[in-house]
């Protein structure tokens, strides 16, 4: 493990809590990495013991920034402020339950100038919950 809880994650993202949707770095390459998140039941984002699905998608946006604000610190620079251009293809077949932890894998598929088109795949242990493709911008 690379990074291991919010306050080690918010040196590479931009968001603070309670918003921070990222508590692990698990690898890290140029190309590819992948995070997690356990869910606590005093998130602000837990309904009925699960974590809502616009938090589900935030945390995948969160784990695509991490991705990127890693990048730019292993290189030098600081951590940019991204803009999510679209999100694509995007399922949930089930959202994560209170004590579960997710993992998700981040894949850099396309880089055109600043704009990155990221796949990324939600698991609990083998079993993909959500799954999809996003857009994110990093303007200087």
């Amino acid at each position: 493990m690379i990074l291991d809880g919010k306050e080690q994650i918010c040196k590479y993202i931009p968001q603070r809590e309670p918003i921070v949707m990222v508590d692990k770095l698990y690898s890290f390459e140029a190309d590819r990495s992948e995070t997690g998140l356990t869910i606590d039941e005093s998130s602000i984002f837990v309904e009925d013991g699960r974590l809502a699905d616009g938090a589900l998608i935030e945390h995948t946006a969160q784990s695509g920034a991490l991705h990127i604000g890693y990048d730019f610190v292993m290189r030098g620079q600081k951590v940019p402020i991204g803009l999510i251009g679209s999100i694509n293809k995007y399922s949930i077949t089930r959202l994560p339950r209170v004590g579960e932890s997710v993992r998700t894998s981040i894949a850099i598929e396309a880089r055109v100038g600043d704009v990155s088109l990221i796949g990324i795949t939600v698991r609990v242990g083998d079993e993909v919950i959500a799954q999809g493709k996003m857009k994110v911008a990093t303007p200087e």
